[in-house]
């Protein structure tokens, strides 16, 4: 009796320890982070703490490579590199043991390489956090409509989840809601105000900074900004800038916008958008004319980007869908709008209308015109007048936003809950053989010019001193300083309180 009674303790703590193995279960994503054009990271989570485990191959039959990373937790994150650009992987997550999670569904690919002007898709959603039927048929209107071409990635414009950004809500508002869009499409996102109820910029604290892996060390691009607060990426020949209209300074002097000066003078990608919650541009249930961090925004930012060529906006909030003209300078209240000087192209946008948008193709066109979309009605709608003079269009619908860049080609497309197309309008870069234009020149010291241009300059002819020619001296060198627009010319000495004249070839 006494072994048999062993023998039987022995068995009941077997079956115990048998049902604790089978618990574990995913019970968030995976999803998709910090595409790279060799690499990328794989987030999860468990319900019991695990080691994390993705197997990953070239067919979903073959998974014949890992990557491990040891200890026991319950949050999971997992970085492949080393894959090559353009590669498409299936994969699983798990833990040492087996997987937890994978199929035929669990894929990703990794980005073209950087500067290539390969096909690029993004979806685009904002103010999409309410977990309710309005972001469901949303979603489902993308997925019908881009099911033979799906995008390659996807940007939440924030309010991700409601009301307050907790760990929960994000449970149900994205992970949820967006299950399968998670495991194939890399997602990138900004704070929104709901989002910043429970996190802390100053911090990289709460659920928000928590959930999202984003790039604070120039890890995809860009400069590095040190915060995951604001950073830039380059996908493909597209240079993207993530701005915090909530938390962060939006002050000129403030570490945000001195960082995204040095960002774009660093960049060397033809198209660039930029993307935060707040938009400078708005009548919809927010009004820019009368809200501090819009007018901020719209007065601190706008002049840097758009003095470093950006081509699309992109900001939520107002929940409702408004999309501008070919803008540029303007940074006042909406009655001071010139549509003169202020709408550089009063069309529609639209190659069956009158006609794309159209912009000098090449690097940084100063002041060359932006198109500014407020896409925050993926989730819910809340009206307004809808009436700013800086729209060619503005609609209380429900949608989302894709974007599609071909080479010197961007078309944008609106597509509301039921799958419509309700706008579209498309940018145009087309060859510029206007000559850059000399907007200053001056003497630091006696031996050296600086000389500063409207837009960023090819390398090869600016640094070739045979170009440049100034009466009574010799030019030795030149050199472009960072930004592509100054050349510092080397030249035999100067006399002091002389006039010289230069001429540019």
């Amino acid at each position: 009796m006494k072994s048999f009674s062993k023998s039987v303790c022995f068995l009941v703590l077997g079956w115990v320890i048998s049902l604790s193995a089978l618990a574990q279960t995913v019970v968030r994503g995976p999803y998709l982070q910090m595409q790279t054009d060799d690499g990328i990271s794989i987030h999860w989570r468990t319900d019991t703490a695990t080691d994390s485990v993705v197997r990953y191959g070239t067919s979903p039959g073959a998974l014949t490579s890992s990557e491990t990373v040891g200890g026991l937790r319950t949050d999971h994150e997992v970085s492949l590199t080393g894959l090559g650009n353009g590669q498409q992987f299936w994969y699983s997550v798990g833990d040492s043991v087996g997987t937890l999670a994978g199929d035929s569904s669990f894929h990703f690919h990794t980005a073209p390489a950087s500067g290539s002007a390969a096909d690029t898709r993004i979806w685009v959603i904002g103010d999409s956090g309410t977990a309710n039927a309005d972001a469901r048929a949303v979603r489902d209107a993308y997925k019908a409509w881009a099911a033979s071409d799906p995008a390659d990635f996807w940007i939440m414009l924030g309010d991700n989840a409601y009301n307050d950004g907790t760990d929960a809500e994000y449970q149900a508002a994205v992970f949820d809601t967006y299950p399968e869009i998670l495991r194939q499409l890399p997602l990138w996102s900004t704070l929104g105000n709901h989002d910043g109820h429970s996190a802390d910029s100053a911090t990289q604290t709460g659920p928000y900074y928590d959930i999202f892996n984003l790039p604070r060390a120039a890890e995809v691009g860009g400069l590095a900004s040190g915060t995951e607060a604001y950073y830039s990426f380059d996908y493909a020949n597209i240079h993207f800038v993530c701005l915090d209209s909530y938390e962060t300074s939006r002050s000129p002097t403030g570490s945000m916008l001195q960082w995204l000066e040095a960002d774009l003078a660093s960049n060397t990608q033809p198209w660039v958008i930029a993307f935060w919650h707040h938009p400078p541009y708005t009548k919809g249930s927010h009004d820019s004319d009368t809200e501090g961090r819009l007018i901020d925004m719209r007065q601190n930012a706008l002049p840097i980007l758009e003095a470093w060529g950006v081509d699309l906006v992109l900001s939520g909030h107002s929940h409702s869908y408004e999309r501008s003209y070919l803008l540029d300078g303007h940074y006042g209240s909406s009655p001071t709008l010139d549509p003169v000087l202020n709408v550089l192209d009063p069309g529609d946008g639209r190659d069956t209308g009158d006609g794309a948008y159209e912009k000098p193709d090449g690097i940084a066109p100063q002041n060359a015109g932006a198109v500014y979309a407020v896409a925050g009605s993926s989730g819910k709608l809340s009206g307004g007048s809808l009436n700013h003079p800086a729209m060619f269009v503005s609609l209380n619908s429900l949608g989302s936003m894709v974007l599609d860049v071909a080479g010197n080609r961007l078309d944008a497309t609106f597509l509301d809950e039921a799958g419509a197309v309700r706008d579209t309008f498309t940018i145009l870069k087309t060859p510029d053989f206007e000559p850059p234009v000399i907007t200053g020149a001056t003497a630091p010291d006696a031996t050296h010019v600086v000389v500063s241009f409207d837009e960023a300059l090819d390398a090869v002819g600016a640094t070739d001193p045979a170009n440049y020619t100034i009466a009574g001296l010799t030019v030795s060198a030149a050199e472009l300083l960072a930004g592509d627009r100054d050349v510092r010319l080397t030249s035999s000495a100067m006399t002091s309180g002389s006039s010289y004249t230069l001429v540019v070839n």
